[in-house]
């Protein structure tokens, strides 16, 4: 493991489903930070990594469990402050001499209420400005004795020990969810907790630029790599960065596989050309992509084999051109946050993302990720440090299997078709209504299914169209955007009367989670 060249804060992951939002949290104030499922993390992963505060996440498991997940007791003896939030605080009190005890009647989940204890504590600045905190609690087990050394500085109906903290070695532990937005003053504690850490906040996309640079000047030397580029934000940003680092040694690869919306090849290759110098290589490649997924409608496997062909693709373009030894991709944190499970195995899998895993053994390039720290809002923040177009950092989120999965079921031509053009009166809608800058991520998606409809007086069997439209700040959680009902009247009149194929419309209320924001 590399030495740091900032300061690093350690979240130890013990299965939670929001742990990635503790990392989003930090990043707002600008501390770095990265997720390790708790198996990774031993004594010499400790001793390596050198971190300047821990944070225990939450998770569904009881202390109780023969095979509990915990961190390594030399933990508690790096002479850094932690954090432990729900489970988090239940197995640093199990493992510290406290007592953790099963619900019993006193399980909270949901909204709760915090009140203090007289005595008060530097964690809680600016907390607690009433006489109680609104908090967000998800457990069932509790702490019903707290470990020697401990005080209590905050209870709630059901958690006698909501709130607690041994002073002299900077441990604290909270019942509730501080990461969630349902806290209020949650972004508060973390600040606070970072202050008592002494950490500078160093964390900034300038200073991110600046390694990111050097890094990759460091691992490309003299040879040539080849960029995958889509037209999205990612791999936008990946190309330019990689640019500025390297110059003439990139040459970008713009692979036309079927499954773009209308228009877009000639839209992405005339943004690109005409913004910068870069060499750019556009293959037409769809009569490969739409042969090769006839008869496929398991997502994973539709994934999976457009993430074999990218890679067939990038190697014959790589094979013609001398002195090419990598292969960069725009490859975020939340891509390798869904892709690899807590548990080490495959059930916890979200899903499989094209640009994770690392590349085949048959493939004679080396990988190259520059922007697999960042969240997506970071991605942009980088893409305005770099001069990009609004333009470019403004595009909603466009996956690399593209209307693969916005096409769930078995994928044809005609349906693909259907699709495109829905889709552009969709965004045309949007972009009418002054609406494309609110929302973070919209698009049609067709579904699998025909029903019966009338138009003319005539009788059909269409496909139903489905629209997504979602807010967010990083992708790792979003909501529906609120239209209107004049607008979505509207949008479906439309799309009905000016697409054929399609006798009816709906709108997904679904938030991430439950959901994800593609469909597959």
């Amino acid at each position: 493991m590399n030495a740091p060249t900032h300061e690093r804060l350690l979240i130890i992951d013990f299965g939670s489903q929001v742990t990635q939002l503790i990392a989003r949290r930090l990043r707002e104030l600008n501390i770095y930070c990265e997720i390790f499922p708790f198996q990774k993390v031993t004594v010499t992963f400790l001793q390596e990594y050198r971190p300047k505060a821990i944070i225990f996440s939450g998770g569904p498991a009881s202390v109780y469990e023969d095979d509990a997940p915990k961190p390594p007791p030399e933990v508690f003896d790096l002479k850094v402050p932690i954090l432990g939030i729900c489970y988090g605080q239940q197995i640093m009190m199990h493992m510290l001499g406290g007592i953790v005890e099963r619900g019993r009647g006193t399980a909270e989940f949901g909204r709760a209420y915090v009140k203090s204890s007289e005595e008060r504590l530097t964690l809680l600045d600016g907390w607690f400005d009433e006489t109680r905190e609104q908090v967000w609690m998800s457990h069932g087990d509790h702490v019903s004795a707290i470990a020697p050394g401990f005080r209590v500085y905050g209870t709630s109906e059901h958690a006698p020990f909501a709130i607690t903290a041994e002073i002299s070695r900077q441990f604290y532990g909270v019942q509730f969810h501080p990461e969630v937005h349902h806290t209020r003053n949650g972004l508060k504690l973390f600040k606070n907790f970072v202050r008592i850490a002494g950490f500078c906040g160093d964390w900034t996309m300038r200073a991110y630029r600046q390694k990111a640079i050097s890094a990759i000047r460091d691992q490309v030397g003299n040879k040539k790599v080849l960029c995958g580029i889509s037209g999205g934000v990612d791999s936008s940003v990946a190309a330019v960065l990689i640019h500025e680092a390297i110059g003439e040694q990139l040459t970008c690869v713009f692979v036309d596989h079927g499954l773009l919306r209308k228009g877009e090849a000639d839209e992405v290759v005339a943004m690109f050309k005409e913004n910068y110098k870069i060499p750019l290589i556009y293959v037409q490649e769809k009569e490969l992509f739409l042969n090769a997924l006839k008869g496929l409608s398991d997502p994973e496997i539709k994934r999976k084999a457009i993430g074999g062909l990218f890679i067939d693709v990038f190697q014959k373009i790589a094979d013609g051109i001398d002195g090419v030894e990598f292969l960069a991709q725009g490859t975020l944190y939340p891509d390798i946050i869904e892709s690899v499970s807590f548990s080490g195995g495959p059930s916890a899998t979200i899903k499989s993302h094209h640009n994770v895993g690392g590349l085949p053994e048959k493939m004679n390039l080396k990988l190259i990720e520059p922007l697999r720290e960042l969240f997506k809002d970071e991605v942009r923040a980088l893409g305005n440090e770099l001069g990009l177009p609004k333009s470019f950092v403004g595009r909603h989120p466009f996956p690399g299997p593209g209307l693969a999965i916005r096409c769930p079921g078995e994928i044809t031509r005609k349906k693909l078709e259907i699709l495109r053009e829905a889709d552009a009166v969709y965004i045309d809608q949007i972009r009418k209504h002054g609406l494309y800058d609110k929302i973070w991520q919209a698009f049609a998606a067709l579904l699998p299914m025909k029903t019966v409809g009338v138009m003319g007086d005539g009788r059909t069997y269409d496909y139903a169209c489905l629209l997504r439209a979602v807010t967010s700040v990083d992708g790792m959680t979003a909501d529906y955007y609120p239209f209107s009902h004049e607008f979505l009247s509207e949008t479906a009149t439309r799309i009905t009367n000016e697409v054929k194929g399609i006798n009816r419309v709906t709108y997904d209320l679904t938030s991430k989670p439950p959901g994800t924001i593609e469909l597959e």
